[in-house]
């Protein structure tokens, strides 16, 4: 019987009235970094786009053939400028297993090489996207006739964001004398 919840000791959203009454936390958007705005804008172009594709295929019977290719550049265009928003939180994909095990030195200098080779491959990757971006030249989109350099600048732009961001965390992590794989536990607050 020891196993059940103390009713008593929960809080209370039904009031001796016999009304409902919670009542929701403020929301505070003030620490929403600018790349979080722009990939939203982006996600809202996209559903507006798949909507309307849904629209003329469905209830129109006539399906807008631009759609298809449309929402495909407006997810590439969220992924890519969503993924700056995971560079600046610092909560990529890491393996942080053996820095429980390392000597502290060795882990500090571990995650400092780890933070130099992030910018090194986030600068890399946006010197080669604009390289693409070169080769292509005038190269247009498949149904729109638009330059395919747009969607190619969306990603250069996502690629160069993630790089300052990844110097920005670099940063944070010189400052604090510890990266996020040796405590995992830490944050990415200081903006």
């Amino acid at each position: 019987m020891s196993d059940l919840p103390d009713l008593d000791a929960m809080p209370k959203v039904m009031g001796d009235d016999g009304q409902f009454h919670a009542t929701d936390a403020e929301v505070d958007l003030s620490g929403t970094p600018v790349e979080a705005w722009v990939a939203l804008a982006f996600f809202w172009a996209l559903g507006i786009t798949v909507f309307y594709q849904f629209f003329t295929r469905y209830v129109m019977n006539n399906s807008a053939s631009w759609t298809e290719e449309i929402a495909r550049y407006m997810l590439i265009a969220t992924v890519f400028t969503g993924a700056t928003i995971g560079v600046a939180k610092n909560n990529h994909i890491q393996v942080d297993f053996f820095y429980r095990f390392m000597p502290e030195g060795l882990s500090r200098v571990m995650g400092t090489v780890v933070d130099v080779m992030r910018v090194a491959f986030f600068a890399a990757a946006t010197v080669l996207t604009g390289q693409m971006m070169e080769k292509l030249g005038s190269y247009k989109m498949t149904i729109i006739d638009l330059p395919m350099n747009l969607v190619y600048g969306v990603v250069m732009a996502g690629f160069a964001a993630m790089c300052l961001r990844a110097l920005w965390v670099a940063k944070v992590h010189w400052q604090r004398g510890y990266s996020v794989l040796q405590r995992p536990e830490s944050e990415m607050t200081d903006r």
